[in-house]
């Protein structure tokens, strides 16, 4: 009883017994009885939870981890934010001749380097591990990701991550510095960006004007041959200073599976896709064969195809009804990016940090500006927390609408788990093809007929109506032509390029018989081992060993654009609109915030309700299937199993 008892006094009742009222008689000492056991009953939960919590206190390992990770988290940030600032430095404003970027770069990552590789850490994080049953969960899961950063930089092998970090940047530099060189209206070479070079590859009809496009799109290969070779030599020697059979099993360690498991997801989700590939090239080998004139090839040639690496075709194709590049170039580039951001408002999301205006570079550099920059999208998280920013070269069109989305994807995905709840070291996605995938299943939201005329595009239609099929036809260009290059040529090329080592003098060879297999292109003409076409690639060099993830992440987008359109919207997958649906942010948000605090497959259990599988993209094309099988009838199929 408290001293405030309900007779007013302090203490306890002394009252004497009342008299026995009339009526059935009271059991006074079973009453007293009810009462001792209810006393005896909150004395022994105030035991028990006594115990309880004692017994849910942090041990000593949870204790010891819990100052190492505090201390690492922060450390781990400032010189995260350092090291990213500088190399954003080097990206955004590339002047030939000057280096003093690329040397506060480079100091900048041996400072992140060698704290993350430092032989303490590695200690640490080995001797807490061994007793992994006695942490807490997340710690334990800080701790495996922190020994993965070792993993690429240990100390062990501080001579060779010197070289490695001065390798990379130094072949970023080369790569995004080369002048490509095109002959102009008056026959002089002159000068062109990257963008110039995609122009003519999408809207030329002259097949000797495309192929000379095509072809100085190579020629910054060559000049990356070396650094590449040493690069190969470099990443493999830093990870097997750790125990890493080379930098591919590196790469692949963060989906928590070995190499050969990786090889085997990526051809089970090719072989799935493959029917429906087949029936793309062989409707498209007729039609561009028609287009230029020419014989029906077995192979496409690269230089009819409108991307430089036949990565994706979706420019073959203009559906009428849906002529977004003609809405958006009475658009300004400002717009294109402004849009993206009040798609993403729309959800639920706050507006972009003012410093993502203030600091990103997202507009095409000025002619005679002294500088140029990395014209390949990225979105980039500076400092773990709310400094990001996106660097793009933005013009009015179908295609940077489209990856505008996706890039402020990766910004709202990095906004999303920047919070308290989630440790620095696993600010990430839940795996990496989980960051990929939500940003482009954005674009593909982005570009549905009914979310396009909610925004006001349908101006463009011209009053056509937009035709299902071709709507389908062309979002496959896009993803099921993606998969054989990211799968099959990108993952098999750099497998081999690492775990088994391939020589420089065999690359190109290599590269296109891989092309080949897998996207039934070849060059226009031979090209031998003077050329090191794979380089071109800006992955390849800058962001190595994991390409695939785009393919992953296409799979897995439609998967959860399946889920989105069918449980929370109950509309068609195919023509959805997202925009001011504030219960697809909230889902979304679920998805986004934990992070890398989670397992990935449990992830996807949880939220889509199953696996990671390419069902959900094979019925979304199931339509598209049936009318170029239509199509293709009597037409030869010249493209292998795999």
């Amino acid at each position: 009883m408290s001293s405030d008892d309900p007779h007013g006094h302090g203490g306890a009742s002394h009252d004497p017994a009342p008299s026995a009222p009339s009526g059935p008689p009271t059991d006074w000492a079973m009453v007293r009885n009810v009462g001792l056991l209810i006393v005896l009953f909150i004395v022994v939960a105030a035991i028990v939870s006594t115990v309880s919590c004692r017994s849910t206190a942090p041990t000593a390992e949870q204790r010891e981890a819990a100052v190492f990770l505090d201390s690492y988290n922060k450390t781990y940030q400032q010189l995260t934010a350092a090291s990213q600032d500088a190399e954003w430095q080097v990206n955004a404003r590339i002047v030939e001749g000057d280096d003093r970027a690329e040397k506060a770069s480079n100091a900048a990552k041996e400072k992140l380097a060698a704290f993350q590789g430092s032989q303490e850490v590695i200690d640490t994080c080995r001797r807490l591990l061994k007793d992994e049953a006695k942490l807490d969960p997340l710690q334990a899961r800080e701790l495996r990701v922190i020994l993965y950063f070792a993993g690429d930089k240990p100390a062990v092998a501080k001579e060779l991550v010197a070289q490695r970090i001065a390798a990379e940047t130094a072949q970023v530099k080369k790569l995004f510095g080369f002048k490509f060189m095109l002959p102009g209206a008056d026959g002089k070479a002159k000068e062109v960006s990257t963008n110039e070079i995609d122009h003519v590859l999408r809207e030329e009809k002259d097949l000797a004007k495309r192929q000379q496009a095509w072809e100085t799109s190579k020629g910054v290969g060559a000049t990356l041959k070396d650094g590449l070779a040493d690069l190969q030599r470099l990443r493999n020697g830093t990870v097997r200073a750790l125990g890493y059979p080379d930098y591919f099993a590196y790469m692949v360690a963060p989906f928590d599976m070995k190499t050969d498991e990786m090889i085997a997801l990526n051809d089970a989700t090719l072989k799935q896709l493959r029917p429906l590939f087949r029936e793309l090239h062989t409707y498209w080998r007729h039609e561009l064969a028609k287009r230029y004139g020419q014989p029906v090839p077995d192979l496409i040639p690269a230089h009819w195809l409108p991307n430089r690496w036949a990565q994706e075709w979706s420019e073959l194709l203009q559906v009428p009804g849906v002529d977004l590049d003609g809405a958006l170039k009475e658009k300004t580039p400002e717009w294109i990016v402004q849009q993206a951001e009040r798609f993403y408002v729309s959800l639920g999301f706050e507006p972009l940090p003012k410093t993502f205006w203030e600091k990103s570079s997202l507009y095409p550099v000025p002619p005679g500006a002294g500088f140029k920059k990395n014209n390949h999208a990225t979105a980039w998280h500076i400092d773990l927390d709310h400094d990001v920013r996106s660097l793009m070269s933005v013009e009015p069109n179908s295609e940077w609408y489209q990856t505008t989305h996706h890039e402020l994807g990766h910004i709202y995905y990095y906004l999303s788990y920047s919070r308290p709840e989630v440790p620095c070291v696993l600010r990430d996605g839940a795996c990496p093809a989980f960051h990929e995938g939500i940003g482009t299943m954005i674009g593909l939201a982005a570009m549905q007929p009914r979310f396009v005329k909610a925004i006001g595009l349908e101006a463009a239609s011209g009053g056509a109506k937009p035709d299902p099929i071709q709507m389908l036809h062309k979002d496959a260009l896009f993803y099921i032509v993606f998969a054989p290059f990211s799968s099959g040529t990108m993952l098999h090329f750099e497998h081999e390029l690492y775990a088994k080592e391939l020589p420089k003098a065999q690359w190109n060879q290599r590269w296109w018989e891989l092309v080949a297999k897998y996207q039934g292109v070849a060059p226009p003409a031979p090209r031998n081992e003077e050329f090191c076409d794979a380089a071109t690639k800006t992955h390849i060099n800058d962001n190595p060993a994991q390409y695939y993830k785009y393919a992953l992440a296409n799979v897995f987008l439609i998967q959860v654009h399946d889920h989105i359109a069918r449980e929370i919207l109950h509309e068609d997958p195919h023509d959805t609109n997202y925009f001011g649906r504030k219960e697809v942010g909230d889902f979304l948000k679920t998805v986004l915030s934990p992070g890398a605090t989670q397992d990935w497959r449990k992830l996807m259990k949880e939220k889509v309700g199953g696996e990671l599988s390419a069902d959900a993209m094979m019925r979304y094309f199931a339509p598209l299937m049936s009318w170029l099988q239509e199509q293709n009838k009597g037409r030869k199929h010249t493209l292998p199993d795999v």
